[in-house]
This record gives structure tokens, C-alpha cells and sequence, in this order.
């Protein structure tokens, strides 16, 4: 062994050179993985509130804003016209969704 530094002190140095590639190579990724997370939990978590709040509101608006139209035999029109508003959003959502992916 060249002379230089005592064994236990390379030991050590090594110790904390492994130590410290762990936390490079995992814990601090996974700390970025987990904020990442957090904001897309909090952002769907707005964004299926803010998709609740403009049916409700989509439907009132159909319910009285329309006057007799939808009133007697006709009550249940609004209901579909928002739930189709809703399913064709969802399926543009889908699309968009798949066409970003695939072009990666």
C-alpha cells in the first residue's frame, strides 16, 4: 500500500463518498418525484373543482335563463346537455392527452 492516508480515514472518506452518491442518485430525486406529484394532485384537485363549478353553473343558466323551454316534459334536457358538454370535454382531454405522448 502507497503511503498516504491511514486505513481507517479511506475508510471513512469512502463511507461518506457512498453515502453521499446515494442521496445524489435517490433521495434527491425522489424529493423532486414528490413535489411533482404534490403540485399535479393539487392542480387536478382545482381543476376537477373549477369543472364541477362551471356544470353546476352551466346547468342553472340552462334551468332558468331559457324560460319555459326546458320546463314540464323537457326538465330533463339540461341534465343531458351538460353531461354530453362534459363527455365531449373529457374526450378532447383524452385526445390531447394521447397526441402529446405519442409525439415524444
Amino acid at each position: 500500500m502507497p503511503e498516504g492516508k491511514p486505513l481507517p480515514q479511506v475508510a471513512s472518506e469512502l463511507w461518506e463518498l457512498v453515502v453521499a452518491y446515494f442521496r445524489q442518485e435517490t433521495l434527491d430525486p425522489l424529493k423532486q418525484l414528490g413535489r411533482f406529484v404534490a403540485f399535479g394532485v393539487v392542480g387536478a384537485f382545482l381543476l376537477g373543482c373549477g369543472v364541477i363549478l362551471l356544470s353546476v353553473s352551466a346547468l342553472r343558466a340552462l334551468q332558468t335563463e331559457t324560460g319555459d323551454t326546458f320546463t314540464g316534459n323537457w326538465s330533463w334536457a339540461p341534465y343531458l346537455i351538460v353531461t354530453a358538454a362534459l363527455l365531449v370535454g373529457g374526450g378532447v382531454t383524452w385526445m390531447a392527452r394521447g397526441k402529446r405522448g405519442a409525439t415524444r
